[in-house]
Order: C-alpha cells, then structure tokens, then sequence
C-alpha cells in the first residue's frame, strides 16, 4: 500500500495549519477563502489516503462503502477546485455582485459534477499487496473534467485580471495553478502515480508561505497590525459598505524619571498590552510614534478613546515613572471620505491646519474636515496641470499716478484655467500653491511671463514706467531667488528698473536673513521694491524701517476702515505721516468710488489702484485700456 505521498502531503498541511491557527491575524476575505482552502485541501489528501486503505481491504468491506469512499474523494477534489476559484475571486473582485456573478458559473459546474460522480460508476484497480491502486470510469474522468475546468478558469481570470492583482501575489497563484495542474496531467496519464494530493499539498504551501503567512501583516517590534494591514482591512470594511471609526495616537511627547533603556522599553510594552485589553481595539502600527486604533463603530470607539486617555493620565512602568503624553486625532465615521486610501492625507492635512490640535492635543475629523481637504487636493491637481499644460496667463490691473495724473504702473496678477476652460479666482488657489510648495514654480513662470510681456508689448510708449510683480513667501525665502530674476530679465532684455518686486509681511518674518539677502541683491542691480498688504497681518512699522522697500502699499481693507470708523482715520494718518517722512511712496488699493479717489489723493497718497479705474485684464485688453488712456 503506497501512500507515502498522501501523508507527506498531510504533514505539510498540518504543519501549515498550526502554525496559520496560533499566529495573531486579522478577518480578511482573503485569510478566510484560504483557511477555507487549506481545510478542504487537507481533507480531499485524508479522502485520498483513505480510499487507498479501503481499496487495499476492500476484501473485508462492502463494495458500495469502498466505492462511496473513492467517490467522496473525487467529489473532495471538485470542491478543492471550487475553493481555489473563490479564494481567487475574493482577490479579484472586491463588489458583492461581481464575485457572485464570477462564483456562481463555477459553483454551477461543480454541483453538476459532484452530482454526475455520485450516479456514475467507478471501478476500481489494485493489484496484489496494494502496489498499484488506482480507480476509472466515468465518475473519475468526471471529477477530473470538472477540477481541470475550474483550474483552466483560475489561470484565465489570473492573466486577464491581471491589472487588479499585485504582481506577487499573481505569480503565486499562478504558480499553485500550474502545480496542481501539472500533477493532475501526470496522474492522469499514469494512474500508478498519486501525486494530485501531494501537488494540492505544496501549491497551498506555498500560498502560505508567500501570501497568507500573518507575520506579513505584523509590526515585528510591537506585535501590533501594520500599516498594510490596515489599509488591507479599511478596504475590505469599505468594500462590504460597512462604516468604521479610527483614533490616532500620535506619541510625540514623553518625559521619564532617570530611568534605564530597559525600563524605558519595559513601560513601551506594557503600554502596547495595556491597548490590546481595550474593548473593541483593533491596534496597528502605522509610523514612527504613531498608533492606529480601528473601531467597527462610533460607540466603541468612544468608549476605547476615553478608556485610554483617561489611562495616559498615569504613567507607565515600574512606579509609573514614564509619562507618554500623546495627541488624539479622531475620526467618528469613515463615511466622510470618499476613499479610504485617502485618510493617510486627510490625517496629515488635519495636523497641518488645525490649531486645535497644538492648543489641547486632541482634534475630532468632521465632514467640513474631509470636504477641505479634498477640495484642497482638487485644487492641487487644478494648479498642477495648470503649470504641466501652460494654462497660465496674466492679468494687469493700472496704477494711477496722482502727481502725474496719469497711468504710470501696473501690478501684475497670476491667473489659472481648469480643463472646463473657465479663470479660477486667486483667492481660490493661491493659498494651495503657498501652502503644497508649487507657488516657487508658478512664480517663476509668472516674472517669466511678466518679463516675456514687457519685451513683445513695449509698455513704456505707453507711459507705463514699471510693473509690479507679487511675491510668494517661499519664493522671497528662496537661496536663488535673485539669481533667477536676473536671469530672466537678462533673457527678455527687460531693465531692471521697469520691475518693482512686491513683498508681503509674513515674507519678512519667514526667513529674514535671506530675505533681505535676496533683495539687497536685486536693488544692487536695479530692481525696487514694495510692501505689499500694509495694514493686514501684524502691520509693524518696523517691517518698514527694516525692509529696503520704496513703496508701500495700504490694503484694501485698511482703506475700507478709514472711511468706515473715525478711529481708523487717526490711525491710517500717523501711519502715512510716518511713511512719507522716510520719504517712501503710498499706494491705496482698492479705490472704487470718486470720493474715495477724491480723498486718497487730498491726503497726499502717490499712488491709486482699484477697480474705480480697471479691474485686472489680459494683456491685450491692458494694451488697449493704456493707449485708449493715454489718448484722453
């Protein structure tokens, strides 16, 4: 009786399953159909041991027993094929309704099989002593017809579904099929040689070892989840449509007692079991000092969130000498995105803009959260293909000079198209473009664009003496920024006196040894400058005494108040008297009406811009209104 094989088989798969049920793991879909797998697969080798035993003593039992047993084998080996089919769809297809539709074809053809088996013959060859066994017929070529098919459409859906597998987990599937269907093609033409059970047996070894072994999924120096168990397991809940809650720990902050590394790392660990007995606490491991909690809903997750920071309250260790102060960043309801790939970013954007979080160390994620930070990433992509695409143009909107009584400048304002074609206002984009880093790109294409315009559309016989440029706070704070801007005036031939470079407050503040560095730089070579914003921010005079600027700028909203609340008059006044007597120019931004106009000049303000003599305009439109201009 030979059935070495069969039970080399059974000891791997034994081997396979112990190890499988005493390893922490998460539910996956995945984890499941495979449990369910290597169940089936164990138990098709046993059915396939057993029947060699029952035909080698089939002298001593019932001809119906001995061919139920074979058939029951047979029937084991459908099954196994149907398993490898849903463990392979559960991979595929990640929508109910398509993994059903893709199951049920299969299902369909094992239930036919199974059933044709049990009502077909089968007979049975086994020579003298058990050194040959085997069985034939149509129950037999049935079970092999049957698992052939299931395993021929396994291989199929591989290759065609090839885009939505990870290209590892693909090659061992594939790997398994082609095990397993080599062994059947063998023993099939030889039925001396068992070797179906034992190609089951490594194909679902081999499954293990490259794709369902838990320890992939933990944290090696915590034991917790990791992060691609989480977002295995986030997306398998958003694929069942099931909502989750989530808590960020972030451990930022600890201070200790002159205590050991040892007891530093023992007061770590018991921290990490103390999470584990929470209830309803699903722990990973995501980054550095950082601990996600998974909650299957809001109530639990508030029950875990308060039983933990009450318990942070105390410290940790031997005499709780290690206090760990952590922030609590938490989403109530997954339901506020849109991807649950998207929460790493939502997080992120969260701890970037909310002072809330630096004020008490705890910040709840809303839908008004969620819903900037996606516009924010919308956004993102706008200014992106915006730069990719060129859809940048800009805008001029004039200066009137008081003294000259005339346009003398114009201030120079970035517009971007989306891919409807339409303008996306400033006030939309350009706080992204500061905040994500692209303001550096779009400054550069900006004074290109400037400068480029100044060569082509000669706006100095037109009167116009300089153009105004804005500056974002990370291009003033750039090492090479001065560089750069000479090197675009020298390539449109502009001279520098026909640029005047407006810089903010909070530019000044930022980085001001290189700031200033920058600047003085540019005026060596003949650029000026101007304060652009005055009267918004921390409005300091000191900016003014500091900064080698020519011109500043009164904000709109500065002028708005001064017209508006008596008090704002004294204030404004002190601030112009104080201005002129550095001998520098006023620019009052944002004169809409002739009694603004009227006024602004009787104070002695240089210079008037506002939407009382243009809105911002394209260029050619700019071109226009200062010949038209220049000809009344």
């Amino acid at each position: 009786m030979n059935i070495y094989t069969q039970c080399c088989g059974i000891l791997l798969l034994l081997i396979v399953l112990w190890f499988y049920g005493n390893q922490k793991r998460l539910h996956l879909n995945t984890g499941e159909a495979f449990l369910r797998t290597l169940l089936v697969g164990l138990s098709s080798i046993i059915l396939d041991a057993l029947s060699i035993v029952v035909i080698c003593n089939m002298e001593h039992l019932s001809e119906f027993f001995v061919k139920a047993v074979c058939k029951t084998y047979l029937a084991s080996l459908v099954i196994l094929a149907l398993c490898a089919v849903h463990y392979i769809c559960t991979d595929i297809y990640t929508k109910k309704v398509e993994y059903r539709k893709a199951f049920y074809y299969n299902l369909v053809i094992a239930v036919i099989a199974i059933a044709v088996i049990y009502i077909s013959p089968i007979y049975i060859h086994c020579e003298k002593g058990g050194t040959e066994v085997y069985t034939y017929g149509v129950s037999v070529m049935t079970a092999y017809a049957a698992a052939l098919i299931n395993l021929v459409i396994n291989t199929i859906l591989l290759i065609w579904k090839k885009s939505v597998i990870r290209p590892s987990r693909r090659k061992a599937m594939l790997f398994w099929m082609l095990i397993w269907i080599g062994a059947a093609v063998i023993q099939f033409f030889n039925n001396e040689i068992l070797l179906v059970g034992f190609g089951e047996a490594l194909g679902i070894m081999i499954l293990y070892i490259k794709l369902e072994n838990p320890e992939v999924n933990l944290d090696r120096q915590t034991g917790l989840f990791n992060q691609t168990a989480l977002t295995r397991y986030m997306r398998q809940l958003s694929n069942r449509e099931k909502h989750f809650s989530l808590v960020l720990m972030v451990l930022e902050y600890s201070f200790y007692k002159n205590i050991s590394q040892e007891s530093e790392t023992a007061a770590e660990m018991e921290m990490i079991n103390y999470i584990f007995t929470v209830p309803g606490t699903m722990a990973f491991k995501t980054a550095g000092d950082e601990i996600m909690l998974l909650y299957e809903n809001e109530a639990t997750a508030e029950e875990g969130l308060r039983i933990l920071r009450k318990r942070f309250e105390r410290g940790w260790g031997k005499d709780e000498s290690v206090f760990k102060r952590p922030f609590w960043i938490y989403l109530p309801d997954s339901a506020v995105l849109k991807d649950v790939k998207d929460i790493t970013q939502l997080i992120k954007h969260a701890r970037q803009n909310s002072k809330e979080l630096i004020d008490n160390g705890f910040l709840q994620i809303d839908k008004e959260l969620a819903d900037e930070m996606y516009r924010t990433r919308d956004m993102e992509q706008v200014i992106f293909n915006a730069i990719e695409r060129n859809w940048i143009t800009v805008y001029y909107q004039p200066i009137y000079s008081t003294k000259e009584n005339k346009i003398t400048s114009a201030e120079a304002l970035v517009r971007i198209t989306n891919e409807e074609g339409k303008v996306v206002p400033p006030y939309d984009f350009v706080w992204v473009a500061e905040k994500n880093g692209m303001m550096l790109r779009l400054g550069e294409i900006i004074f290109d664009k400037v400068c480029e315009f100044i060569r082509d559309a000669k706006p100095e016989q037109y009167g116009i003496q300089y153009i105004e440029v804005n500056l974002s706070t990370i291009q003033c704070a750039h090492e090479l920024f001065a560089e750069n801007c000479i090197a675009s005036m020298e390539k449109y031939g502009v001279r520098p006196n026909f640029i005047n470079l407006e810089i903010t407050e909070t530019a000044a503040i930022g980085a001001k040894n290189v700031v200033l560095s920058n600047m003085q730089k540019l005026i060596d070579y003949g650029v000026s400058f101007s304060l652009d914003d005055f009267g918004t921010g921390e409005s300091n005079l000191n900016y003014i005494a500091e900064m080698p600027v020519a011109i500043v700028k009164f904000d709109r909203t500065m002028i708005n108040s001064y017209f508006e609340n008596g008090k704002a008059k004294y204030v404004m006044d002190a601030a112009m008297h104080m201005i002129h007597g550095m001998n520098l120019e006023i620019v009052a931004e944002g004169i809409e009406t002739k009694e603004q106009f009227e006024v602004m000049k009787s104070l002695g303000i240089s210079y008037i811009q506002g939407y009382y003599f243009s809105r911002p305009i394209p260029e050619q439109a700019f071109i226009e209104y200062i010949r038209d201009y220049k000809e009344e």
